[in-house]
């Protein structure tokens, strides 16, 4: 399993394993270094956000990268964005036109193509110990879903693309997308997502733990909160499920 990295990123390749973001976790938690990937062909027990299953059969990406960036753990969801316009870059090298959905999903023509989960661990000074970035993009195939469609690259104008080569352009991606966030601040990954932000000034309705509400999204803010302006005022939401129109 040859794929080309960045200098000084090491790749963990593996058959098979349950979880790529366990075996990440479990080797940041004994000390392996920034910018290791543990890339798997297949998962037995994948796994998105909120712990719903993440269908991982061969043909798919499926990789969890190892971040120590030096920062405040209050500013570790910044890095979603990274991934997510670093994920996205990825994706559009193969010719596509991938739109990001906030907080965590890719899509092409409203359709899911890539999800993201990132789970970090907290040092004792409350700076980041480590954060594993988990991506998973649908390739050769994609589910057939109740509750969403998806898409694949194959399926959405990529027939060419392979496994090694998007994991290859999205490490290469995702260590720019790092310099640029350390050199220019969380304001520049921002207008970059917001370059792609799906439904930005739509009506959308945003399902949280206990409340559904119903806005126009109108941005995210400096610190990645989705801003959502309701009859009621604006809201300021860090963690929901999107949905686009009303009803």
């Amino acid at each position: 399993m040859t794929v080309s990295l960045p200098q000084g990123w090491q790749l963990d390749a593996r058959d098979s394993v349950g979880s790529t973001n366990d075996e990440a976790r479990a080797l940041a938690a004994a000390g392996a270094g920034h910018g290791t990937i543990v890339w798997a062909r297949r998962q037995e027990t994948g796994r998105g956000r909120r712990g719903r299953g993440w269908a991982s059969p061969e043909g798919n990406l499926y990789c969890s990268t190892i971040l120590r960036p030096d920062l405040p753990f209050a500013r570790a969801g910044e890095l979603t964005f990274v991934v997510g316009v670093a994920l996205a870059d990825a994706a559009a090298s193969f010719g596509v036109e991938p739109k990001l959905k906030w907080p965590n999903d890719l899509q092409i023509a409203g359709d899911k193509l890539a999800g993201i989960l990132l789970e970090a661990a907290v040092a004792p000074d409350r700076t980041v110990d480590w954060i594993v970035a988990g991506t998973g993009m649908n390739i050769a195939h994609h589910p057939e879903l109740a509750d969403y469609h998806a898409t694949d690259l194959h399926a959405a104008g990529a027939p060419g693309a392979t496994v090694e080569a998007v994991l290859a352009r999205y490490a290469e991606a995702l260590e720019r997308r790092l310099a640029e966030w350390r050199d220019q601040g969380f304001d520049a990954t921002r207008a970059a997502w917001l370059e792609r932000a799906v439904g930005l000034g739509a009506r959308i309705r945003v399902r949280l733990e206990h409340e559904t509400l119903e806005g126009v999204f109108e941005h995210i803010d400096p610190s990645g909160a989705l801003i959502l302006r309701t009859e009621r005022g604006r809201h300021s939401i860090t963690a929901g499920d999107v949905f686009f129109g009303s009803g």
